[in-house]
């Protein structure tokens, strides 16, 4: 129930507030905003909705979240590679999901295919005065 609310949040969202892309054809993510809510039952915290677009062969450099993010992630369409800390590298398909505690590491977040676009929606749990929801580490 929870995922397929996750992906109707994700498919049917007409508006967006922009949080950062690049030209398509730079192999970057377009990432956005589509949900951000305050959880009225959790002072001070709030679920934010971000859709996560690569294009083919696209990438993420490897990045940090707020100290205070706990992540579930939900790919929409096609398959993301992904490497949290220092688990092995896995590719997750259509369907699959995988979560991000507090201060992990995500090295590796890319598009597992050079011919086909992916998406996913992560779902943050998160201090509401955090706004910078990605912060761009060295490899």
């Amino acid at each position: 129930m929870f995922a397929r609310l996750l992906l109707i949040l994700a498919t049917t969202t007409l508006s967006t507030q922009f949080v950062s892309a690049e030209d398509a054809h730079s192999g970057a993510a377009k990432i956005s905003i589509v949900f951000d809510q305050p959880l009225p039952n959790v002072p001070g915290k709030s679920m934010k909705g971000v859709l996560v677009e690569y294009g083919p062969g696209g990438s993420s450099p490897a990045h940090i979240h707020p100290t205070s993010a706990f992540i579930y992630a939900t790919v929409l369409e096609g398959a993301i590679r992904s490497k949290v800390n220092d688990d092995p590298e896995k590719t997750y398909r259509a369907g699959e999901s995988f979560f991000e505690r507090p201060g992990d590491r995500h090295g590796v977040s890319a598009n597992a295919s050079e011919s086909e676009p992916a998406r996913l929606l992560a779902v943050f749990v998160v201090d509401s005065n955090d706004n910078n929801l990605v912060t761009n580490i060295d490899p």
